[in-house]
């Protein structure tokens, strides 16, 4: 998974974050979100939360 910057507004606590149910979605303040793949299993519950459609597989 990846997040586009470009959409990205990283003024908000980030929705997508809190759908993770592996925790792989973090967020240092309203900074950009970061997403770990290497723990992300791809269930992709994140990329239909986010409603700036900022992520992708």
């Amino acid at each position: 998974m990846k997040i586009n910057e470009h959409r990205c507004p990283a003024n908000h606590p980030c929705p997508a974050v809190r759908v993770c149910p592996v925790k792989a979605i973090s967020q240092k303040g309203f900074g950009l979100p970061s997403i770990n793949n290497d723990v992300c299993i791809n269930c992709g519950k994140c990329i239909k939360f986010c409603p700036m459609r900022a992520i992708s597989a």
